[in-house]
């Protein structure tokens, strides 16, 4: 068994803690980067929108209103995974201030 005393189990709560942190940040930003405008949404996008226009000029509503849902449920995969990333962020936010207040909790001797 590795002796430890307080003050090392709080420097490795408070290590352990800011490294997990920094870690989700770094995630968080990836997810929005990445995630909100991808490529692949980016196409689909694109030909939904081509494919609007054919039903419009071709008469065909039932198009028309199967393109408009695609493009809003684009939309409300782009606010997912936005809203994925701006949590990842707070809670990394919040982790490396928690271990901030561990590591000021540690009175030396």
């Amino acid at each position: 068994m590795i002796p430890l005393s307080i003050i090392d189990m709080q420097m490795v709560i408070g290590a352990t803690a800011f490294i997990l942190g920094c870690m989700c940040v770094v995630l968080g930003i990836l997810v929005l980067v990445s995630r909100g405008y991808s490529k692949e949404i980016r196409a689909l996008a694109t030909q939904s929108a081509r494919l609007g226009r054919k039903g419009m000029a071709d008469e065909i509503t039932g198009l028309v209103n199967s393109a408009s849902e695609l493009v809003g449920a684009l939309n409300s995969l782009v606010k997912t995974a936005s809203g994925a990333g701006l949590f990842l962020i707070l809670v990394g936010i919040g982790m490396i201030a928690a271990s901030y207040w561990v590591v000021e909790q540690i009175q030396v001797l």
